[in-house]
């Protein structure tokens, strides 16, 4: 009998241990809040709500007291007075650094990213890749044509080492008429990004092609708050209004919709007349199993003219100025409407199944003249780059936590670009085609497939992974006298391996080690049968994150990347040329610092050594590569009604060829902004280059002949970059 009494205790005792609370958690204005930290004071237990709000929390009895938080919001503090369903609502208050935890995250920087967004939020398209810390850009086409990036030592040129999706979906062209991995991110309205993944080398396996310098991965808003356009007007006859309406918002579906329109003459002196418009709407739901739906649908398109590249010489000896152009029919056209589907399945609590899919079709017309006369003296260079494409691709991600200790991720996906009448062409006033220089189909597919292990054992967290990509390249040369469709296959593996030890919540060091690769253009593989086409990269990085004082996180890195021979297309020429071994080394230092609960700092500094392996001292620098880079800046947040910014980039002078005999010019440029609201009504002033500064956005070496010369000259060609440019903001919001 006592037996049985002692198991009867025995069973009530674990049955009363083994209760649970479960609850959802939700914003003031009745949203469904993620990632919200629940704790019990009593039992040491702990939970985070979900996508849905929701959240189920262990080993928890009447009267424990729970710890609620969330960044932004004021922590709460409550006794259970029953096991009941808990709901709980969120006060939002003033965003405070102190706040901000380290912890076992291999991706911090993400957290450095959510700090940026809440002090100094987007405000043109040009500053969505300007929050990557280190990560310069450049504008050498009148507007219309994707940012030229700098990034870790890289000349990325248009995208080619940096991998850059919206939603899961690619940005970057593969076999692309102006350029591989070209990225043009204009259809992206930049309000409506919500928050940007990024990291810098190549160590997680759900990235693939493109990833050796990085990759950013920019995530729209699920829903709006509010409904609110805006307008804005300023010099060079520049004008751009946004409209934002929420069309549903309840707690378990959301739509809005988002159109924008800009024009702008520019500051050249030929008129850049250029345009763009661009529509986004968005419908997320959450399912009543846990289950979270998102579609999306967009388009883009976009017109302008350019005053291209322009010689040292001609500014020098008056021929033109600073801003003027020696060919003014530059320019061109381009559009993209996208659909994406993004399916977020809950099977328990521990495990989820994400899913993307997408369809895009793009086109591409761009007229340049980087030569003027050297090849045709009579007619000029001008050239044409034109593509009509067409990407569609899925991506499936299984992620389970296994236990306390081990997570696992099994990740597939395939993404199919078909490009119709890829074309480089000799042209004359944008009229006429003088002679094709190339024309042909490309059909390039690719099949991938990943894993990844978690192990976490007290203060350290160990990742391994493994990436597989396969590539099928298929090109139709129609200039060719006979039909010919040439194929090649390719396959690549790549291996992760991180660490990460968290001292405690102000402390942690990681060292990350990883395999990368970018494709190469289809003309380069066919070309090349198959051999050195997936040039490889061997990066890692070491470093931590530190946090000394409650209001100051500083992040450093060292870090080191190899990247292997390669062959590479030359859109502008038709060309195929080697490219050698090279390695890139530097250090990575960044630092956020709240001074009062409204005004905040911020700098990011690195240094790079970038080196052509091959090649003898003296004539191994690689041309363009940025050696020194700072980017600082004072922001004030939410102080009666104002807010506003002075930030400034720094780029360093730079090789602009092999032996650094020719240098391009680094620059030092200041914007300022300041907005003040009052109720439904904001008012603002963005001014770029406040002290008007002469610099050259984008710099080439370049052998060019003008129109009254016999020799050609080669020498820096250059694209002037913004003089003081004042725009005045107005917007509403209901």
């Amino acid at each position: 009998m006592k037996s049985l009494s002692a198991l009867l205790f025995f069973i009530l005792s674990f049955s009363i241990n083994a209760q649970s609370v479960n609850g959802i958690v939700n914003d003031s204005d009745g949203k469904a809040s993620a990632e919200v930290l629940i704790r019990n004071l009593n039992s040491k237990t702990h939970a985070h709500t979900d996508a849905n709000g929701k959240f189920t929390l262990e080993g928890t009895q009447i009267n424990d007291s729970l710890i609620i938080t969330k960044k932004g919001f004021s922590t709460q503090k409550i006794k259970l007075a029953s096991l009941d369903f808990l709901s709980i609502q969120l006060e939002e208050k003033p965003f405070l650094l102190e706040e901000v935890k380290i912890d076992n995250n291999l991706k911090y920087l993400n957290t450095i990213s959510k700090i940026d967004f809440e002090i100094q939020p987007i405000s043109n398209s040009q500053d969505l890749l300007r929050k990557v810390p280190g990560l310069f850009i450049g504008q050498h086409a009148g507007g219309g044509k994707a940012e030229q990036i700098f990034l870790r030592g890289f000349d990325c040129d248009h995208g080619t080492d940096i991998n850059i999706t919206v939603d899961g979906m690619p940005v970057n062209m593969v076999s692309h008429a102006h350029g591989q991995g070209y990225s043009d991110l204009h259809f992206v309205i930049p309000e409506t990004v919500d928050n940007i993944d990024f990291d810098k080398g190549a160590y997680f396996v759900d990235k693939g092609d493109f990833t050796t310098a990085g990759y950013v991965g920019f995530n729209t808003k699920n829903a709006l708050q509010n409904s609110s356009i805006s307008f804005e007007g300023g010099q060079f006859d520049t004008f751009r209004t946004v409209a934002m309406f929420n069309l549903l918002n309840k707690e378990s579906q959301s739509a809005y919709f988002a159109g924008e329109y800009m024009m702008t003459d520019g500051y050249f002196d030929a008129p850049q007349n250029f345009n763009r418009i661009n529509l986004f709407g968005k419908y997320n739901a959450k399912m009543e199993n846990g289950d979270r739906l998102a579609i999306s649908v967009s388009h883009f398109k976009s017109q302008w003219d350019a005053s291209g590249q322009i010689p040292d010489r001609a500014v020098n000896d008056g021929t033109i100025s600073h801003f003027g152009a020696i060919d003014p029919n530059e320019g061109g056209n381009t559009d993209r409407t996208n659909f994406n589907l993004q399916y977020d399945a809950k099977i328990d609590e521990n495990t989820h199944i994400k899913s993307s899919a997408y369809l895009s079709k793009y086109d591409f017309e761009l007229y340049s003249n980087f030569t003027f006369f050297l090849n045709d003296p009579v007619n000029g260079d001008q050239i044409k780059q034109k593509e009509n494409r067409t990407i569609v691709g899925f991506q499936s991600e299984y992620d389970q936590k296994l236990n306390e200790k081990w997570r696992f991720k099994l990740g597939a996906g395939l993404r199919n670009d078909n490009n119709k009448d890829v074309e480089l062409s000799h042209t004359l006033n944008r009229k006429t085609v003088l002679e094709y220089l190339s024309l042909g189909n490309v059909n390039q597919t690719n099949l991938f497939t990943y894993s990844s292990l978690d192990f976490t054992a007290g203060k350290w967290l160990v990742n391994g992974g493994l990436r597989l990509d396969y590539f099928k390249f298929g090109y139709e040369d129609q200039l060719a006298v006979t039909y010919t469709n040439q194929t090649q296959t390719k396959a690549i593996v790549s291996p992760k391996l991180n660490f990460l030890y968290t001292q405690n919540d102000k402390l942690n060091y990681f060292l990350k080690l990883g395999k990368g690769f970018h494709s190469n253009d289809t003309r380069v593989v066919v070309a090349q049968k198959g051999e050195k086409i997936l040039p490889e990269t061997y990066g890692a990085d070491l470093g931590l994150n530190w946090k000394p004082f409650p209001r100051m996180i500083i992040n450093s890195a060292l870090w080191y990347l190899y990247l292997a021979q390669e062959f590479v297309y030359v859109g502008d020429e038709a060309v195929v040329e080697p490219s050698g071994k090279t390695e890139r080394k530097g250090f990575d230092f960044g630092i956020r610092y709240q001074l009062t609960n409204w005004l905040f700092w911020n700098a990011d500094y690195t240094y790079t050594n970038a080196r052509a392996i091959d090649e003898t001292k003296g004539n191994d620098y690689l041309p363009l590569a940025p050696k020194n880079t700072l980017m600082s800046g004072l922001s004030v947040k939410d102080l009666k009604g104002f807010s506003g910014s002075i930030r400034t980039r720094f780029l360093g002078d730079r090789p602009a060829n092999e032996d650094n005999s020719v240098v391009a010019k680094g620059y030092c440029i200041t914007d300022f902004s300041v907005n003040y609201q009052i109720k439904k009504v904001s008012i603002g002033v963005n001014i770029d280059n406040i002290f008007d500064a002469k610099w050259k956005e984008t710099q080439f070496l370049t052998e060019s002949r003008l129109a009254n010369e016999t020799d050609p000259v080669e020498e820096i060609h250059f694209t002037a970059g913004t003089p003081f440019n004042a725009r005045l903001i107005l917007k509403y919001t209901w």
